[in-house]
């Protein structure tokens, strides 16, 4: 099989991942990336120009001329040319961002024209109204996995004898909605007789962010939108208790999963945090979510190609 895959970002880590998977399938997948300066955050891909768009839509309808079995766009903004062009099945991705504000009725307009859709979360799915497949973004539990917490702090140089909270975002991303976190964590920290530490992540590379989850004691996510938050997965992976805004997939990821807490409502979220970091355990999300490790995901991204293919 023979894949033309456009994206508004094609460095993204979990879709470097995901390609790397379906090469090691057999299917080749050749990437067109939207041209132009490419947006500091995968969260604003519409930074670009108009003029950088209407290259990439020639661009994309031309090149589903050549000899390819299928099309992904991956991203709202990706999906006019794919479903316009005439020629190949077309799958389209979308991550949450994609079905809010402005150009939600462009991605919209655009699913009921593709073959089939994934979508990140049950939300998305009820809110999409179409037939569609529930895909998460995978995760490697090879690599995120339960670590000895001491060891782990050692490691990056985090105090030992504070309650240390990660938020795994820079604090200059509107949409994570930092300001939040910090009074959140504030609040908590009146309430424990142990101090707390509030640890923001840019910078560090992935393989190193295991460690970063192992040193915490608790995830906290505050985002005001999210379609699939890869940091709720990885949390999950090294047991982790994660406190999170109901966002994206996070309620449905983390249903099950104890500690954890999902609300929207700042009492709830502080409430949660103190019972989290008085309480001391660890999660149970890793047995939870090895249903979505990377294995698993590239395997049904395949199946969903070949049923585009079949069917078309």
């Amino acid at each position: 099989m023979r894949v033309l895959s456009i994206v508004t970002n094609g460095e993204a880590r979990f879709y470097k991942q995901q390609v790397r998977g379906l090469r090691e399938r057999g299917v080749e997948v050749d990437s067109v990336e939207i041209p132009g300066n490419r947006p500091e955050h995968t969260d604003n891909p519409e930074r670009r120009s108009p003029a950088n768009y209407v290259r990439f839509y020639a661009d994309v309808f031309r090149r589903s001329f050549d000899d390819y079995d299928l099309l992904h766009a991956s991203y709202g903004l990706t999906a006019p040319p794919a479903v316009l062009q005439p020629n190949l099945p077309v799958v389209l991705t979308l991550w949450g961002s994609d079905m809010l504000g402005h150009i939600a009725p462009l991605s919209w307009l655009c699913a009921r024209g593709a073959d089939e859709v994934i979508v990140q979360s049950t939300e998305m799915a009820e809110k999409l109204g179409r037939s569609c497949t529930i895909l998460p973004h995978g995760i490697d539990t090879e690599r995120f996995e339960p670590m000895d917490r001491t060891e782990s702090r050692e490691a990056i140089g985090w105090d030992q004898d504070r309650y240390q909270v990660l938020f795994p975002y820079s604090p200059d991303r509107d949409v994570k909605d930092y300001p939040r976190a910090e009074r959140i964590v504030e609040a908590a920290d009146e309430r424990l007789e142990r101090p707390v530490e509030l640890q923001t992540i840019t910078g560090v590379p992935h393989e190193r962010m295991p460690l970063y989850m192992n040193a915490a004691d608790a995830l906290l996510l505050t985002s005001k939108r999210e379609g699939g938050p890869n940091a709720v997965q990885e949390a999950m992976a090294c047991n982790l208790p994660v406190v999170a805004t109901d966002v994206g997939n996070a309620e449905m990821h983390l249903r099950d999963v104890e500690p954890s807490v999902v609300s929207d409502h700042d009492e709830e979220l502080v409430d949660g945090l103190v019972d989290v970091l008085s309480g001391g355990e660890r999660s149970n999300g890793r047995r939870i979510i090895e249903q979505y490790d990377l294995e698993s995901q590239v395997d049904e991204l395949h199946r969903i190609y070949q049923r585009a293919v079949d069917d078309s």
